[in-house]
């Protein structure tokens, strides 16, 4: 798979008066931007600029990180401006609470048929949810939603939905998918339980945890026996 490189017009537009020959003493990141007034919020450029001095990265390698950075802020702007996303509430308890989350990815490929969900999770009275349904009613969707609403969150972004309270988590774990790896002796159901095990090794109580039918690699009683286990342990 080829890399796909993500460019806001913003960046674009700053890279062009690089390449157009600014003089060397206007090339200092700061300054271009005030001339040019390409950037409004300056302190926003200033905290990466400074955060990279702190770091003591190169003088040199300051301007193209900071570049950088901002080309990831002015994406997830432009994203969440065209998309409609929310401001999230990110807090240090273990409270999950969306209304009318979606997918972000899937909504794209659909456009307007993707039908909201709600998410209700924590560790008191609502921390494991058994979701069921008929093939292709959205299930597998539903799961990824909420791991990559929290990963949105805590990656500063803003998230598809029409509000969202969301918890910090530690780790995401995701055991989804039907796949072997022969070469090495480990059919389906084995490498289902080893990935299982090493969620359940590595898991603590502010993990986000997304088991995508557990245990379908074996004979319907011991897949439901094996299910029940984990979602007990869990």
């Amino acid at each position: 798979r080829r890399p796909v490189r993500m460019m806001s017009a913003l960046v674009i537009r700053i890279s062009g008066e690089y390449v157009q020959g600014i003089p060397p003493y206007k090339r200092d990141v700061n300054t271009v931007f005030q001339d040019y007034a390409l950037f409004p919020h300056m302190d926003v450029l200033r905290n990466v600029e400074y955060g990279l001095r702190v770091k003591k990265v190169p003088r040199g390698e300051r301007r193209e990180r900071a570049l950088a950075a901002l080309d990831v802020l002015a994406a997830l702007a432009e994203t969440a401006t065209a998309a409609e996303y929310v401001k999230t509430s990110v807090h240090d308890g273990d409270e999950i609470a969306v209304t009318d989350g979606r997918h972000p990815v899937v909504e794209r490929r659909v456009g307007g048929a993707f039908v909201p969900n709600d998410i209700r999770l924590d560790n008191a009275g609502r921390q494991v949810v058994i979701l069921t349904g008929p093939n292709m009613g959205g299930k597998s969707t539903y799961l990824r939603q909420i791991a990559l609403l929290c990963l949105l969150a805590q990656a500063g972004s803003f998230v598809p939905a029409r509000r969202a309270k969301l918890g910090l988590v530690d780790r995401i774990f995701a055991r989804v998918g039907a796949s072997d790896n022969i070469a090495r002796g480990q059919s389906t159901f084995m490498v289902e339980m080893q990935e299982t095990a090493n969620i359940l090794h590595g898991a603590t109580s502010r993990s986000l945890v997304i088991l995508d039918e557990i245990g379908r690699g074996t004979a319907t009683f011991d897949g439901l026996s094996i299910a029940w286990a984990v979602a007990e342990y869990l």
